[in-house]
């Protein structure tokens, strides 16, 4: 299958390709329902533009995805159309970050902190994620893909594995960070709460002298 082959070859020279893959599938998907046998700038628009509540720059990152795809397909089907480069001209603008005052901070983190939950173990774990994300600089799927055998409580040290560019790195935290992390790894993991007692409340919350 050209999809297969195309994608083996991209990632066998360090892409991933992880979201252009499953996107890549639907556009053969919806090729083969309309009984296409290649790639026409036609039918490349028509996919990509199909969600009508998407942002221009998102239709325009979806045809290039095919465009490249279609690329790849033309030397062994020259019947295939590559869509030119400015048939969606939008692009995406990157937005100005926000950096949240310390008030704002610790606001977010009791907020979490009083999450419900049937076993108490949501807040803890949400206040404790959002205070590493401040702490660390951590990405946001780095922060979520630790494992337990990533977390050297004893040195002080977190493992992110396969970060940007398939790269891993160690990140050292500071020793409030260790405390937190480490009332976290001792919460019961399926404590369900009596009324108005919870043994999970005797836990210190991450407070902003922890971040």
């Amino acid at each position: 299958m050209a999809l297969d082959e195309y994608l083996a070859v991209r990632r066998a020279l360090g892409y991933k390709l992880r979201l252009p893959g499953r996107l890549l599938q639907r556009f053969v998907e919806f090729a083969e329902r309309a009984h296409a046998d290649y790639i026409t700038t036609e039918l490349a628009l028509k996919w990509a533009t199909q969600p009508a509540h998407a942002q221009p720059c998102q239709w325009a990152n979806r045809l290039g995805m095919v465009r490249r795809f279609a690329r790849y397909c033309y030397p062994n089907d020259p019947r295939t159309e590559v869509p030119p480069p400015d048939l969606l001209p939008h692009r995406y603008r990157q937005v100005q970050p926000y950096i949240y005052r310390d008030e704002e901070i610790l606001r977010l983190l009791q907020a979490a902190g009083q999450l419900s939950s049937a076993t108490g173990l949501r807040p803890h774990t949400f206040a404790t994620l959002f205070g590493l994300y401040v702490a660390t600089g951590l990405r946001a799927n780095e922060a979520s893909h630790l494992e337990r055998n990533d977390v050297d409580l004893r040195s002080g040290v977190l493992k992110v594995r396969d970060s940007k560019f398939g790269k891993a790195r160690y990140v050292p935290v500071h020793p409030s960070t260790q405390r937190a992390l480490q009332r976290l790894r001792k919460t019961p993991r399926s404590l369900v709460s009596p009324p108005r007692q919870s043994p999970v409340l005797s836990l210190r919350p991450w407070n902003s002298r922890d971040v």
